[in-house]
């Protein structure tokens, strides 16, 4: 089989790379492993302005007007609406683009990769073999072909949570929370030697609820027996019991993988290229605003016949990943290391601030949509208008901060 691309991967990164190139017109193989239309696991999050702009709202399965979160400070009211993807609507929605493009689904594991100077040739757990002139990695967070250095322990969020029936409602009715930090159902003792974690829950209507303890980016990653019992000793306090669990996840995922070799003979899109947004864990949301970007470029490179996978992959690598988005990569990686280091204390002090920029600014920040320029004044004003003690735990650098910061510079 020959395909001018090979996706490799049919989560939400490989189907949204697989219908952005079909719609340029390229001709698409894509390989999975898992049956094609088996409903993906996670759930998905993304604020509605963010689809509003790319005219996807349909896609949306839940959405929240009461978008609240808890701090130092009491209740934060965002004044932003928040909604949940329905995952088949997403799914079916993405795969009817993919149809309507003409791509070429074949299920089936990726298990070898060979370059020439014209195609790649990829070999499947079956013993076929698939000739390419390129090949897009969209299998996850560990990748299939996907190469990048070694710099040391991962930082991973991870979250349990559960939707079912309560004995009273964990949360005010038609209300979601994104953050909710207070921690008065922890032991003194607790809280002195564990790591913060907060509570990220929703009203689904019809007596349906959806609670999920999650923690910050932390290496080695909080495991789901703590955060299930901290779920647990959260809704106790409150003379909350679970009376019927519906569905339970457990979710972990890494903050800080380091970029891909980007000079490799092969392309990754989604959590295979490092696309996870290092301050919120979020990803849908600039997958689908940069796929178009990235399938152009791909396109653009293969109207050259004689280009071969290093030099279609140095295009689209490019793209992807140029200046611009790397120094971003580098200063939100820079400011996740601190929240790494704050205490419970510090960490409501800095959402607490946060919070209180402007709405375009925290928004643009959690979005990615900034530009450098717009990213780093976003960052000064917070420094700016922070109480003292914030600004001293900002100033620290004892870990990676300092190499964190200069690479934004050098690149």
């Amino acid at each position: 089989m020959d395909f001018d691309a090979l996706v490799v991967g049919a989560g939400p990164a490989g189907m949204i790379i697989a219908a952005a190139l079909a719609e340029q017109g390229v001709n698409v193989g894509s390989l999975t492993a898992s049956p094609l239309r088996q409903v993906w696991p996670n759930t998905y999050g993304i604020w509605r302005d963010e689809l509003e702009a790319l005219g996807l709202t349909d896609l949306l399965g839940h959405c929240w007007d009461n978008c609240v979160s808890y701090f130092g400070k009491g209740e934060v009211n965002h004044g932003r609406a928040y909604g949940l993807f329905d995952k088949v609507k997403l799914q079916n929605h993405l795969l009817a683009q993919c149809e309507a493009g003409g791509v070429t689904w074949q299920q089936g594991e990726a298990t070898q990769i060979e370059h020439d100077h014209k195609h790649s040739i990829v070999t499947t757990g079956a013993g076929e073999s698939i000739r390419v002139r390129v090949v897009i990695d969209a299998s996850g967070h560990k990748p299939m072909f996907i190469q990048r250095p070694d710099q040391g322990a991962v930082a991973f969020q991870t979250a349990y949570g559960i939707v079912g029936h309560f004995s009273a409602p964990p949360v005010e009715p038609q209300q979601f929370v994104l953050q909710d930090f207070r921690s008065e159902h922890l032991s003194v003792t607790e809280r002195a030697t564990e790591p913060p974690t907060f509570l990220y829950a929703m009203d689904f209507g019809d007596d349906v609820y959806f609670v999920e303890e999650t923690s910050l980016a932390m290496a080695p990653p909080v495991s789901f027996e703590l955060l299930e019992r901290r779920l647990h000793q959260r809704l106790a306090a409150r003379g909350v019991q679970v009376t019927a669990v519906q569905e339970v996840e457990r979710c972990i995922f890494p903050m800080t993988l380091p970029l891909p070799d980007l000079h490799q003979p092969v392309v990754a899109f989604g959590g295979a290229a490092s696309m996870v947004h290092p301050a919120s864990g979020y990803m849908v949301g600039a997958l689908l605003r940069r796929g178009p970007g990235l399938a152009a470029a791909i396109a653009t490179a293969l109207q050259d016949a004689q280009a071969g996978p290093a030099e279609i992959a140095r295009k689209a690598w490019q793209e992807l990943w140029n200046r611009d988005r790397l120094r971003k990569y580098y200063l939100y990686r820079f400011g996740l290391e601190k929240l790494m280091r704050f205490d419970q204390g510090l960490l409501n002090q800095h959402f607490d601030t946060f919070f209180s920029l402007p709405k375009n600014q925290w928004s643009g920040f959690l979005a990615d949509t900034l530009s450098t320029p717009e990213l780093v004044g976003v960052m000064m004003r917070l420094f700016a208008i922070a109480p003292n003690s914030l600004r001293w735990g900002l100033l620290q650098m004892p870990g990676q901060e300092s190499n964190l910061l200069w690479q934004s510079v050098a690149s």
